[in-house]
């Protein structure tokens, strides 16, 4: 029978991985913000954002599913941070040197980090639900609202202290504290895991290794991986266009930081909204309402003049921009964490891989292509992914997943018949 103390302890460990990302990114968001315009000078900024992205690419191919493996969620986490925390030191003492090496440090360890923060709540939320009788979509989406709530506050306090105390970045000392946080707090996700689908064997390390690429024969995945992709352009048009070619160049740097305040602002409101909503309205009306106010926005740069005495507008668009990023970060999180169940570290990591490809071509073509083109790209790329999108949503329609109570078939057979429809 289930009992609030279940729903506490999943709540609990909830809450403590997401206070570890807050403390984390807290340091690392508003130095990202500010990679492109306050290191500019030879393009050591954005250099630093696609070396940094092209590692997190190739540990995304590999890495992930074989450290969750071998380290559990757990230490999987609290080592990946560590790369986060070597990069803040770097931009303490910014140079060539210092940047590139820890920018490869951490991207080696940010697809294992988020690979595992998503197979965890995934895990967590699938447990609370056969316990308390609920649909697991359903937990899972408020978790990753939850979660995406406290995480999206990170760029509020690390913009602020950017802004306030403009040329400092905030302390790495919060990212000490994010690792001790893990470790002390957070419950390791095996013995979860045991209680929920039995203690298994281990399956032999090349397997591992490649099980990432195993999953491409699931043709959903294949129709899904554009998800990451815009959701990887997208982040990056904000972080390195908006932010250099619209709000420095009108208003200033000193801008930058409070611009992108109200982007994680909105951003944190409405993941844990559309977290909580996504079981009353499903999640196709949630990413309409996302791909429209992000087509509007475009529309709207394209058309749009700015100049320094239109502040307000500089905050709607990426307050616009916020509400469209929620449903992809809550909603793509939770689509894979849903369909691909069984496969859950091999598909983040799929997913880890194609955002962050989305985000070496949004700072590797930042430097040679205008403005106008870097929209129509994003336009054309959102075009095809919510048709791919559409038609995985039409292929589940016509073959939902039956539920199955304790002790029944698996649902890795349901699956499989999907599969082989497509």
């Amino acid at each position: 029978m289930f009992s609030s103390s279940t729903m506490d302890r999943s709540l609990r460990n909830v809450l403590v991985i997401s206070f570890g990302f807050l403390l984390l990114f807290t340091a690392y968001g508003g130095l990202q913000s500010l990679q492109s315009s306050l290191y500019s000078e030879e393009g050591l900024g954005v250099t630093a954002l696609s070396t940094l992205y092209g590692g997190m690419l190739l540990s995304s191919m590999f890495l992930p599913p074989l450290l969750i493996d071998r380290l559990g969620c757990k230490g999987t986490i609290i080592l990946s941070m560590c790369g986060y925390v070597a990069f803040s030191v770097g931009n303490f003492f910014a140079s060539w040197y210092t940047l590139i090496p820890t920018s490869i440090l951490l991207g080696l360890g940010a697809a294992p980090l988020w690979s595992a923060q998503c197979t965890y709540l995934t895990i967590m939320g699938n447990t609370h639900a056969e316990k308390a009788g609920k649909r697991g979509k359903d937990v899972v989406n408020q978790y990753f609202g939850i979660f995406f709530l406290i995480f999206q506050s990170s760029g509020v306090w690390g913009n602020l202290i950017s802004s306030l105390v403009f040329g400092q970045t905030p302390s790495q000392g919060s990212g000490v504290l994010a690792v001790l946080m893990i470790a002390v707090f957070l419950e390791p996700i095996r013995d979860v895991q045991r209680e929920s689908e039995g203690k298994k064997r281990s399956p032999p390390f090349w397997s591992t290794l490649l099980s990432t690429f195993k999953l491409y024969r699931d043709k959903r995945l294949c129709l899904l991986i554009l998800l990451p992709l815009y959701s990887g352009l997208q982040q990056g048009f904000l972080s390195s266009e908006y932010t250099r070619s619209y709000v420095t160049c009108a208003l200033g740097i000193q801008f930058v930081g409070y611009v992108m305040i109200c982007f994680s602002a909105t951003d944190a409101l409405c993941s844990v909204l559309y977290g909580k909503v996504s079981q009353y309205t499903g999640r196709v009306v949630l990413y309409v309402l996302g791909a429209v106010t992000h087509v509007s926005c475009m529309i709207a740069l394209l058309l749009w003049r700015p100049r320094a005495d239109q502040l307000a507008v500089f905050f709607v668009f990426s307050g616009l921009w916020g509400v469209a990023d929620a449903v992809w970060q809550t909603q793509n999180n939770a689509l894979y964490g849903v369909l691909f169940e069984k496969s859950k570290e091999a598909a983040f990591a799929n997913y880890r891989l194609w955002e962050a490809l989305g985000f070496v071509i949004a700072f590797g073509y930042s430097t040679f292509l205008c403005v106008r083109i870097k929209l129509y790209i994003l336009l054309g790329v959102l075009s095809l992914t919510m048709a791919a999108y559409g038609l995985v949503e039409w292929v589940e329609s016509k073959n939902p997943i039956r539920p199955h109570a304790p002790g029944q078939a698996n649902q890795a057979e349901d699956e499989e018949k999907i599969q082989t429809k497509m």
